[in-house]
């Protein structure tokens, strides 16, 4: 081909199939020289002790794959994504071959800088919590794996920074950005069927994942991406499967009663431990770290029922729905999480009261979506014989619901949970929910 994208050597790999590193289901991934080199940094091969899912191995008890794995799944997505996008002549007057490959570079290093239990972390938005793109940055800038982005893919680090966590400036960078992290992107076109694939449900890879990426094309204004109309079947598809994905799994009620006792842990804990030191460890040190600092207090008792020798999660004493009790659920969610630990302990104030029992704060658990939302599912379907591009929400009834309204409504609960001892308890008692209206007005008072 003509076209010098066609001439990048992890491109042209795909096809000659020489060296290859296999990962699950079946999927050959090409490596070459230069790609091996980044993958066996400590840096990267530390992705190989932290787990994607975290804590939703507690329920789906085969989901234990790692950002490794992920990794190289979202690398090879990005060689899918170029090879048909190659064929699109707007793509290749915007976009030229140094660009492609800052853009493979960024798509392998792209987790880099996630710790264990990184996203149940960074949704509580704390004090001195760096996000996981910025924390990604010293590990590229410096070391080894700048030395080698210099050295052998002529790239400099910044530029994979730039791509990975700033403000994309120019056209070029605008689309390859959107390619990175929009609507259908790579990450998002891997995670669903690799989540989904070692949860053990079918709901992430329910949709032609060939066809949507066959269908991929340049938006209007040619800095972001679109797919023709041959691909709003499948687009359909994904947007339902994320939809799914989340009700199912990653906002299953057990996974977020894990999810609310390790976040309630860490707050108590986070202002004691080295950070910067904490979050360059492996899932397994990390664990062990926090233990250590824990001891016998409330954090270790949280942490002991995650990861002791007997596992013993939180249970589920109410759940609001925006659907269902929509004014106690928008009084409740994206609410800031010292609120939510304050409601915490106002509840068990008045639980204690109320049902003549101690209830410690600890054993009182409010979870609820956090303060940012999920980025909306709106990419533009070009229809060649129109020559229009039109949003995919406006022609699709099954989008229409799921992306232009507001998709945390929809798939995310407001829960409260309790330590299994006082749990039955509450769960039985009548005035639960005037407990509940007079929590939230004493937490409100003493904000």
């Amino acid at each position: 081909m003509a076209n010098a994208i066609w001439e990048i050597e992890e491109l042209r790999e795909l096809d000659r199939r020489r060296s290859l590193i296999r990962i699950p289901d079946q999927l050959d991934v090409p490596l070459t020289p230069r790609v091996r080199h980044l993958i066996d940094t400590p840096e990267f091969h530390r992705l190989t002790r932290i787990s994607q899912l975290g804590l939703v191995s507690l329920v789906y008890p085969a989901a234990h794959h790692t950002r490794f794995e992920h990794s190289l799944g979202v690398y090879r997505m990005a060689l899918l994504f170029l090879r048909r996008l190659a064929h699109d002549p707007r793509f290749t007057e915007a976009v030229e071959a140094p660009d492609a490959e800052i853009f493979i570079a960024a798509a392998l290093l792209h987790d880099l800088g996630h710790w264990p239990f990184c996203h149940p972390i960074e949704d509580m938005d704390l004090p001195g919590v760096p996000e996981h793109e910025l924390f990604a940055n010293s590990f590229i800038l410096e070391g080894e794996i700048a030395e080698l982005l210099r050295d052998e893919w002529q790239i400099n680090p910044r530029d994979v920074v730039a791509l990975l966590s700033e403000a994309p400036v120019g056209r070029a960078a605008r689309l390859l950005q959107s390619m990175l992290s929009g609507p259908i992107d790579i990450d998002k076109m891997d995670y669903l069927y690799r989540d989904s694939l070692h949860a053990g449900v079918p709901y992430g890879s329910n949709f032609d994942q060939p066809r949507l990426i066959g269908s991929l094309c340049v938006n209007q204004e040619g800095d972001g991406l679109a797919i023709t109309e041959k691909g709003r079947t499948a687009a359909e598809m994904m947007v339902f499967a994320r939809y799914v994905m989340f009700s199912e799994v990653y906002w299953h009620h057990a996974v977020r009663a894990a999810t609310a006792m390790l976040q309630r842990a860490f707050y108590l804990l986070y202002q004691q431990l080295d950070l910067d030191l904490l979050f360059r460890m492996t899932e397994q040190e990390m664990i062990q770290a926090l233990l250590a600092v824990a001891g016998k207090g409330a954090a270790g008792e949280l942490l002991a029922g995650l990861f002791g020798p007997v596992r013993q999660l939180y249970k589920r004493v109410a759940q609001y729905s925006f659907l269902e009790q929509r004014e106690l659920y928008t009084r409740l969610a994206r609410r800031p999480y010292p609120w939510l630990v304050r409601l915490s302990e106002e509840f068990a104030l008045l639980a204690s009261r109320h049902l003549g029992r101690r209830i410690a704060p600890h054993q009182i658990l409010w979870d609820a979506p956090p303060t940012h939302l999920e980025v909306q599912f709106q990419v533009p379907v070009y229809y060649s014989r129109q020559d229009t591009y039109r949003m995919l929400g406006e022609v699709s009834p099954v989008v229409h619901t799921l992306a232009r309204r507001q998709f945390d409504d929809y798939v995310k609960r407001v829960r409260l949970f309790a330590h299994p001892e006082v749990a039955h308890h509450l769960a039985s008692y009548d005035g639960l929910e005037h407990l509940v209206e007079e929590a939230i007005a004493q937490a409100d008072s003493n904000a």
